[in-house]
């Protein structure tokens, strides 16, 4: 396989993965296992594409509560999103200062994968037992920080997994608001984890390597695929549970179990 259709279809993949429940960075890490491995900068590029395909798709929202401070019912939303990025900046930068390093085998991530699909099960269930509701509270924006942080130390975990049904069982229990407050604080983090991790490349010397055109079309791929993949998520999730993505999970991590050697 080519270097180019590699970084296509790597770029497919984070398109695909950030934003469902399945975890980008453990399915990132294990198709490397087979389409070879990529820098760090060449995934923090298709990161950020999935990061402005996720603005894109909130575009409206995002103005709408730009242009809507006056009011307190956005300003309180505001307010939330920002506790919910400071919750996880405050709590990640020292994990990522203390020198964490994402793991270079798959049985973590396989783990990670299974365990967060059954959560997703019981998580669901539990949820639906709840009073319906779309109001977010202080505890669920805190809670949502804390998830982003669980979910970037234990990578198959996935983000938005995370957070949404922790939210969901503290009592956001509508699937779409929770999903839409999940992926609005993702933009800050995301945007800031990736500035950060630039920095750090380029502080270290390690751009000058790369192939700009892999790199430029696994980026143009990923806010695509992403951006179709976000307004398909979120129809869905109004008239569907997440069972099915659970289940994938389950499968997906009992498969890499039994079929990957320990340790590859």
């Amino acid at each position: 396989m080519s270097d180019l259709l590699s970084a296509l279809l790597l770029g497919i993949l984070e398109g695909l993965t950030e934003f469902l429940p399945i975890s980008s960075t453990g399915h990132l890490l294990i198709s490397q296992h087979w389409l070879g491995a990529r820098s760090d900068f060449f995934n923090i590029v298709i990161q950020a594409g999935a990061i402005l395909a996720v603005t894109l798709a909130f575009r409206e929202r995002l103005w709408t509560l730009a242009n809507g401070l006056d009011q307190r019912e956005n300003r309180d939303y505001v307010m939330k999103l920002g506790v919910a990025f400071l919750v996880t900046a405050l709590v990640g930068l020292p994990v990522r200062l203390a020198g964490w390093q994402l793991p270079e085998t798959v049985t973590p991530i396989a783990w990670a994968v299974l365990i967060g699909g059954v959560w997703m099960l019981v998580a669901e269930r539990l949820a639906s037992r709840l009073p319906d509701s779309e109001t977010v509270t202080w505890k669920v924006a805190i809670a949502v920080g804390l998830a982003q942080v669980i979910a970037g130390v234990f990578p198959g975990t996935s983000r938005s997994a995370a957070a949404i049904f922790l939210a969901m069982l503290l009592g956001l229990t509508r699937r779409a608001a929770a999903a839409e407050f999940v992926f609005l604080v993702g933009i800050p983090t995301m945007f800031a984890a990736s500035g950060y991790a630039f920095m750090e490349l380029a502080r270290d010397g390690a751009l000058g390597s790369e192939n700009w055109g892999e790199v430029g079309v696994a980026f143009a791929a990923a806010v695509v695929t992403g951006f179709i993949v976000v307004k398909w998520l979120l129809d869905y999730i109004k008239r569907r549970p997440f069972t099915g993505f659970a289940l994938y999970r389950i499968a997906l991590g009992i498969g890499l179990l039994l079929f990957l050697p320990a340790g590859n």
